[in-house]
């Protein structure tokens, strides 16, 4: 029987913020990430969506206790597909693994209203440099869609609940890949 296993692809690289059983880097092909906003949440954030010809890193933990209902509670904007076939990993036993999407219905662009968190991408960015290095920020960067959206500096006092105190170099490099792709960071008012 095969063991459930989810793919995330944001915050979830960051083994900081969960204790979720056996992660281990993995790739999923015929997908990309989006900055996406929905009338589910105040501000924007990550999903997954289709792409044939783009292939993202994450990472790939066990569902605890195998209860997809637990997870799909914690995820509960996003529906959840399956996407075994498109995973690729180095388990030695036969996984069952699914990533979360928001679905297309509910895709907003990121306004400033509902802009994206700068402790959000914090997070996610520690993540990818810890598990995949600079080369792997880069990675993150380059095959991420609504760059242009606005991003709230909210550094100061962070909004999102799984935020992570950043080390002075990588608060550096996170400042320089943003600055690269020219950011609009907007401040807290």
């Amino acid at each position: 029987m095969a063991e459930p296993y989810f793919f995330g692809y944001g915050s979830l690289v960051n083994l900081a913020t969960h204790d979720f059983p056996d992660p281990q880097p993995a790739r999923l092909r015929g997908w990309r990430r989006a900055w996406r906003h929905t009338d589910l949440r105040p501000v924007a954030f990550l999903t997954a969506i289709p792409d044939p010809h783009s292939e993202i890193e994450g990472m790939i933990a066990h569902v605890p206790r195998n209860d997809w209902a637990a997870l799909d509670e914690r995820e509960w904007a996003y529906d959840r597909v399956s996407a075994t076939q498109a995973v690729r990993h180095t388990l030695k036993h036969e996984a069952e693994i699914a990533v979360y999407a928001v679905p297309e219905h509910r895709h907003n662009d990121p306004t400033d209203s509902y802009p994206i968190l700068l402790s959000y991408i914090d997070v996610v960015i520690q993540g990818y440099l810890r598990i995949f290095g600079p080369d792997g920020v880069d990675r993150f960067f380059a095959t991420t869609d609504g760059w242009e959206a606005p991003i709230l500096n909210d550094r100061a006092a962070p909004r999102y609940p799984r935020h992570q105190q950043l080390k002075p170099e990588e608060t550096a490099l996170v400042d320089d890949r943003l600055a690269r792709i020219g950011a609009r960071i907007i401040e807290h008012t």
